[in-house]
């Protein structure tokens, strides 16, 4: 009885976390992929549900490292993803700049939502061989886009704070 506790507790606790980031250098650009793993609290399945779009910001950023100074910032980038729930149609709706794809069921959007791949972040020529940079990527759900009676009830409740912490790792040229 205790494991089906613990494991129903872990399985509904809503947030994202960044599970894996890595950078690939192609024709001269890298370009970041990674993965997320995303549960949504009650409260943001039912506002979805109810048509209220949700809207993410997944932020970058490539720093050298100084131990006589501030680090250097070399590259940041951000990617709006949008999602939302269309009643006519039954489908969820996934956006991500110009490119927009639809899924039957929340758990394939959800799926999806947690992908990213072949984002050019950064040009080779911005980086030197002997230096090492750290590599930052998180995700979080934009509260101030949210619809104005939602946004007062958004930043008291832990409910909606969707907000992974930074993933960090190096990169090497």
């Amino acid at each position: 009885m205790l494991l089906l506790a613990l494991a129903g507790g872990a399985h509904a606790e809503s947030g994202i976390q960044v599970k894996v980031a890595e950078l690939n250098l192609v024709d001269e650009v890298y370009q970041l992929k990674g993965e997320f793993e995303v549960n949504f609290s009650q409260a943001l399945e039912d506002a979805l549900n109810k048509g209220v779009p949700l809207n993410f910001t997944v932020e970058f950023e490539l720093n050298r490292p100084r131990w006589y100074w501030l680090d250097e910032s070399i590259a940041s980038a951000q990617q709006q993803i949008r999602i939302s729930y269309h009643a006519l149609t039954k489908q969820y709706r996934l956006q991500v700049q110009e490119q927009q794809k639809s899924f039957v069921t929340l758990a394939e959007l959800k799926t999806e939502l947690g992908h990213l791949q072949d984002w050019k972040v950064v040009e080779r020529a911005l980086l030197r061989k002997r230096y090492s940079y750290e590599a930052r990527l998180r995700i979080k759900l934009d509260l101030s886009q949210l619809p104005k009676p939602l946004q007062v009830n958004a930043l008291t409740s832990k409910d909606w704070n969707m907000e992974s912490e930074w993933y960090r790792w190096t990169l090497t040229p």
